[in-house]
């Protein structure tokens, strides 16, 4: 006598793979549904518009000589004015973009001290690259680097570095 089909191996392998198929496709959308894409712009026109007002001010920049070192000791990051026309005890503004993670960037003001040196604690030390950008309080000029962070030596923000 034959054994009852539940016991056989080909229906059980004939049923697994649609099976798997169904478990695979619904974990996929759980994982696409967590984390969003979020590289591409909604208002992608909008900012490509603004890209041309952007570059006026890393000429401004240029115009007025301005260069910055950025160095980053642990958890403190520093910024000091090497030439350019800074007024004194101007606030910067500080942008810090990471490339692929939208929920690690993070946008300060800084003040300078009685040196002149603009000074940022961070809560956390920063690693890998980032794209750091320094723009005047009255947003005349600005300067942008792409860094590798941490580094040894001080990195020079210069308008060139677009």
């Amino acid at each position: 006598m034959s054994q009852p089909w539940y016991r056989q191996f080909w229906p059980w392998f004939i049923i697994a793979l649609p099976t798997a198929a169904v478990i695979g496709s619904i974990s996929t959308a759980i994982i696409a549904s967590k984390d969003g894409v979020n590289l591409v712009a909604e208002d992608y026109y909008k900012q490509g518009k603004e890209i041309n007002q952007d570059l006026s001010k890393f000429d401004r920049s240029e115009a007025l000589n301005i260069h910055i070192a950025l160095e980053v000791n642990g958890n403190e990051l520093t910024l000091k004015p090497l030439s350019g026309d800074i007024p004194a005890g101007q606030a910067l503004y500080l942008s810090l973009f990471h490339p692929t993670l939208a929920g690690m960037d993070s946008e300060h003001m800084v003040t300078a001290d009685g040196n002149g040196v603009y000074r940022l604690l961070l809560d956390k030390p920063l690693t890998g690259k980032w794209h750091v950008r320094v723009d005047a309080f009255n947003h005349e000029w600005r300067l942008q680097e792409t860094v590798q962070l941490p580094t040894k030596a001080p990195v020079e923000l210069d308008p060139k570095g677009r």
